[in-house]
């Protein structure tokens, strides 16, 4: 009996089409791409990704340490110190001696840092609306909610962008 040999394709020519590379490659794709452009709008406010994040976590747990910050985004202090002098010269931010220890210093937002909260928050919903223009709202919150289930598997930290742990510098934005 003759065996049977299984027919050969020819190898694809041409650029390959998106579908194989899968959709890991797709999230670090536009993953990079959403990154880029939010910096370039940031960069009009004279402030870099890292600054915004910060603001953000500082709103809404005013009064927390500079300990207390760089364990929350997983980062080295000292080059968490860079960043927020950086948005002490800028105004946005200020370190006040703690209340509950005069050897810790508390971080909080000034008047000038919530309205520059306002705005990058104008910048980002800007951002998101002209990202995912392709899709539906309905689409919007189904594609939300997978992605944070992938998120949340991975043990990612809610609302902290994983890059906070391996800058080397803080974004010098001016």
């Amino acid at each position: 009996m003759k065996s049977i040999r299984p027919i050969e394709k020819p190898a694809p020519t041409g650029p390959p089409a998106a579908r194989d590379f899968g959709p890991a490659f797709l999230l670090a794709q536009l993953g990079s791409h959403a990154a880029q452009k939010f910096a370039e709008r940031l960069a009009k406010l004279k402030l870099a990704p890292a600054h915004a994040g910060i603001l953000h976590i500082l709103a809404a747990n005013p009064g927390q340490t500079q300990q207390a910050l760089a364990a929350r985004l997983g980062m080295v202090p000292s080059r968490l110190v860079a960043l927020l002098d950086e948005l002490d010269a800028l105004g946005l931010t200020e370190r006040r001696v703690s209340a509950g220890d005069r050897r810790r210093h508390a971080l909080v937002l000034t008047d000038k840092g919530k309205k520059t909260l306002a705005q990058i928050g104008e910048v980002s919903r800007e951002h998101q609306r002209q990202l995912l223009a392709a899709l539906s709202e309905q689409e919007r919150q189904h594609l939300t909610t997978l992605l944070q289930r992938i998120a949340d598997q991975q043990g990612l930290t809610r609302n902290v962008h994983p890059g906070y742990k391996t800058l080397r510098n803080a974004p010098r934005v001016r």
